[in-house]
């Protein structure tokens, strides 16, 4: 992926590591939309940055992303970089039955958005120039949290279906992975101050520079979350399992 010069459609920017890369890469020379339920965190992401837009997108509205998806192309007709960055993280008890929603919203934030943002853009994007598609996981795709199941399973699977995604494209479209560790945002409470997560302009410094590598690697992979992506490989997930997941 090139380093500038793109027109970049980034979802989930109205906070955390989406506001953070998004910021950073208008910065760098591209021209960058962020999109978000709420214009107010939107807005702030983009304030004093001439090439940085705000867009209202609810992601998990499939019957509207057709007609908001033509309103972009309209509106940014070069837009070659898809980032599918928005998600949701939500504490799960699986020991007695309960209300469904949260993991309901979850699959349809995390999974089914990006599944069908890449369907509407599939086509527009085919035809761009150095055209380019980010799925944002986790290191939870690779060790997952027993706490939040459903955040880990739909980052596992996200993980998994991008690795397809790129085999089909291979040639037409470049396809790039970006999968965190914890960083102190506010995807779940407490987390932007949490002891022991990853600073947040650290870990979107870290991020511009492997993106700045040529090429950019299939997998953007920090320091920090090698323990978690590399635990497998190297034959010790059963000792990064426990340590994600300590006893009560």
């Amino acid at each position: 992926m090139k380093t500038s010069g793109n027109t970049i459609l980034l979802s989930g920017g109205g906070s955390g590591i989406g506001r953070a890369l998004a910021q950073r890469w208008h910065d760098a020379g591209n021209t960058v939309i962020v999109t978000g339920r709420t214009l107010a965190s939107l807005k702030e992401t983009v304030a004093d940055r001439a090439n940085l837009h705000a867009f209202a997108l609810d992601v998990t509205d499939a019957a509207a992303l057709p007609g908001k998806v033509a309103d972009l192309v309209a509106r940014f007709p070069l837009i070659n970089v898809l980032v599918n960055n928005a998600g949701i993280m939500r504490f799960e008890d699986l020991t007695a039955p309960r209300d469904l929603a949260d993991a309901e919203a979850t699959i349809a934030t995390n999974l089914l958005a990006p599944i069908r943002l890449i369907d509407a853009f599939i086509e527009h994007l085919g035809k761009q120039a150095d055209a380019a598609i980010v799925n944002v996981t986790s290191g939870l795709a690779f060790v997952p949290m027993a706490r939040t199941p459903t955040y880990s399973a739909t980052k596992a699977a996200l993980h998994s279906w991008t690795q397809s995604l790129r085999h089909q494209l291979a040639g037409k479209v470049e396809v790039i992975e970006l999968a965190p560790p914890a960083v102190q945002t506010e995807l779940t409470p407490g987390q932007s101050t949490r002891e022991g997560y990853m600073p947040l302009d650290a870990y979107a410094d870290e991020v511009m520079a492997i993106f700045a590598q040529d090429p950019t690697p299939s997998e953007v992979l920090v320091r920090n979350v090698r323990f978690l992506s590399d635990a497998e490989r190297e034959g010790r997930y059963a000792a990064a399992f426990a340590a994600v997941n300590p006893p009560a």
